[in-house]
């Protein structure tokens, strides 16, 4: 596998520091968010179909694969949807610029399926159900019933992207006879670059069997 995807000359990569303010509130905030969004969808893309082609070395189930394939077709599907989004706002992917955090959060795990699975789907995926809810609501107040639309596939989605990736984490870890809580925060505190911050969605999160004892003491210890 590549160490990079390849991707489209736009948009402008920038540090996450240097990204423009995204909001729902406004046009050119409405534009920010749902391009952010964009981007985010197909990093997500390439961080499943990678989940599926670098790790093919690892003995597993074919379930696996049949899994992170639906996976990568419901991403490419969200990608697709907020791409329309944009167009009937009359804008495009790459008209703003996008950060590359999420690839670079990937690229420390390579070597190791566990730590792949803690860091994207148990970490970053899950932080989604934290902050799509709060997206959703404000969408609806302001009367965007088409991003509401969106949003809500996105959610509904990703609590089974959670749930596979716990699966799939437990499977590892019975696997190596290893308990899955541990586990996961020493992989978190060895790979993620940053704080496990709440509020937490601890309903979608433990629907899709990510329960408060794998993350909670992450958030205490990293404030």
């Amino acid at each position: 596998m590549p160490d990079r995807p390849g991707r489209p000359g736009k948009p402008l990569l920038l540090a996450p520091r240097d990204m423009p303010k995204r909001s729902l509130t406004g046009k050119a905030g409405r534009l920010a968010l749902i391009h952010s969004l964009a981007h985010i969808e197909l990093n997500a893309v390439d961080l499943t179909w990678d989940l599926v082609g670098r790790f093919a070395h690892v003995r597993l189930p074919r379930s696996y694969y049949d899994d992170w394939v639906r996976v990568g077709l419901e991403e490419a599907k969200h990608f697709s949807m907020l791409q329309d989004r944009l167009a009937k706002l009359d804008a495009a992917y790459g008209d703003m610029p996008a950060h590359d955090g999420l690839w670079q959060a990937a690229q420390d795990t390579g070597h190791d399926l566990a730590a792949r699975l803690a860091i994207i789907p148990l970490v970053l995926e899950a932080r989604g159900l934290d902050i799509t809810p709060p997206m959703i609501e404000k969408a609806r107040q302001i009367g965007d019933a088409d991003t509401v639309k969106c949003l809500e596939i996105i959610y509904r989605d990703e609590k089974n992207h959670v749930a596979f990736g716990a699966k799939w984490f437990r499977f590892l870890c019975d696997r190596q006879r290893i308990r899955p809580e541990p586990a996961f925060q020493d992989y978190v505190r060895r790979h993620f670059r940053g704080a496990l911050k709440p509020p937490f969605n601890d309903r979608a999160r433990s629907e899709a069997g990510l329960t408060p004892g794998f993350y909670k003491p992450l958030a205490r210890l990293t404030g």
